[in-house]
Formats: C-alpha cells, sequence, structure tokens
C-alpha cells in the first residue's frame, strides 16, 4: 500500500473520467514562525473528505490528517496534531491546510487527495512546495570536485557540487567565468543525512579546453535570503588522480 501510494505521489498519474483535483499556490515562501496556507479545490468531488500528505524529497510521504466538510475537526496522523496543524472548508469541495509556527521541519512538498466515487478511484493534486526563507536559516555548506586526472583524458569532464543545508529546498545555478551557464547541469533532489540535514547534489559537464585554460567556475546555491558561493579552477584546486 505504501509503495502505491509513494508511485501515486511521485507520478500523479491520470485517469480518464477522474475529476482534477487543484492546488494554490504551487509554491509558499514563509519565515520561521509565520502561518502557512494551502488550498485544495475537489473539482467535481462533493462527497467526499480530504486526505493530506507531507513529502520531502526523496522521502516516504506521510499523513498529515483528514477533514470532511461535516465534521467538527481533523483526524490526525501519527506525528501531527493541533493546534500546528488544522483543517477548514469553504465549501463542499474546497478546503483548506493551515500549519501555525513554520519551521525548518516543515519544509516539504504537501498533497491533498480524495475519493472520486464516480470512477473508485484516488486523486491526488499536484502539491504545493513550502518554503523557510528566514535569514536565520544557516546558509547552504558547499564542496566542490574538481574532474578526475581519467576524465581529463577526454574532450569533456564533469564538476561535482555537494551543498549541506538545514532545509529540503534550495535553487542550484553555475557560473563560468562570471557569466551564467545554462546547459550541461544535473541537480538532483535533495537526500536527507543521518544528522538530519540535507544534501544536493549538482554536477556540470565542461570541456575539458576551458579546464586546461584555467577558467573559473561557480557552484551557487540560494536557500531563501541566504546565498552560498564556491569558486573552482585548475591552478587553484588540484586535480583528483
Amino acid at each position: 500500500m505504501l509503495g502505491t501510494l509513494c508511485t501515486l505521489i511521485t507520478a500523479l498519474t491520470c485517469v480518464s473520467g477522474v475529476t482534477v483535483v487543484t492546488q494554490k499556490p504551487p509554491v509558499v515562501s514563509l519565515r520561521k514562525g509565520e502561518t502557512a496556507n494551502m488550498d485544495c479545490n475537489l473539482g467535481t468531488v462533493t462527497d467526499s473528505g480530504v486526505r493530506w500528505y507531507k513529502q520531502i524529497p526523496g522521502g516516504v510521504p506521510q499523513y498529515v490528517l483528514y477533514f470532511y466538510h461535516s465534521s467538527s475537526s481533523p483526524s490526525y496522523g501519527s506525528g501531527f496534531s493541533s493546534p500546528k496543524f488544522t483543517s477548514t472548508h469553504q465549501s463542499t469541495s474546497d478546503y483548506r491546510l493551515t500549519i501555525k509556527n513554520v519551521e525548518e521541519g516543515d519544509s516539504a512538498v504537501y498533497y491533498c487527495k480524495t475519493w472520486d466515487s464516480s470512477v473508485n478511484d484516488v486523486v491526488f493534486g499536484q502539491g504545493t512546495k513550502l518554503i523557510l526563507t528566514s535569514s536565520s536559516l544557516p546558509p547552504p555548506v558547499l564542496t566542490v570536485f574538481p574532474p578526475s586526472s581519467a576524465e581529463l583524458q577526454s574532450n569533456g569532464a564533469t564538476l561535482v557540487c555537494l551543498s549541506s543545508q538545514s532545509v529540503p529546498f534550495a535553487d542550484v545555478s553555475w557560473l563560468a567565468a562570471g557569466s551564467p551557464v545554462s546547459s550541461g547541469i544535473s541537480t538532483s533532489t535533495a537526500v536527507q543525512q543521518p544528522d538530519q540535514t540535507f544534501q544536493i547534489s549538482s554536477y556540470l559537464a565542461i570541456q575539458t579546453s576551458d579546464w586546461n585554460m584555467d577558467k573559473v567556475y561557480t557552484c551557487k546555491v540560494s536557500l531563501g535570503s541566504q546565498t552560498s558561493e564556491k569558486n573552482i579552477n585548475k591552478s587553484d584546486c588540484p586535480t583528483a588522480e
């Protein structure tokens, strides 16, 4: 069952005839201590409640709560409770999830789900991403690795940037000689580490000739109002053997 749920949330597959569940806004950016509100419209479904799930990138979806418009209060999943997590309804098909006093651990994608009895199937919304932008968050810690000697024997090579941070979402970009790079970049989703921090890996494909010309490359990671940069070039960094 859990595997099916993970697949449904990841793929958000559509079945012909199933109602469209819409979430808004797609992204909520807040400072620590503020209140997050996210809405879920169940489309043509009016006879079913809504379930909310929290998913950290690369993690297992967590059941937050269930709420039906005629109920006096939600029912909660393990680890979630009132008054921090609450739900209200504006109509039989419009629901809202409220998260009070947000903190680093609340950063995640939140999905709403309902049951469409007309086709006997579950339907998920597209998700709302909750991001903390407080300046109190520690800046990302970056480590950049040069190409290996083996790579440099060919025409192409790869730079690797590892970002360690306190929340799962961050914007990663690369610069080459001070100019933004728009191609050759591959960035992973965040992976939670045993110490509860998150790590993002970003890879930049470069030309060996550019590296040999001592071009300076910059990995730049923005986390809310915090930005970290790390430069690397041939003369300042010994090539890994």
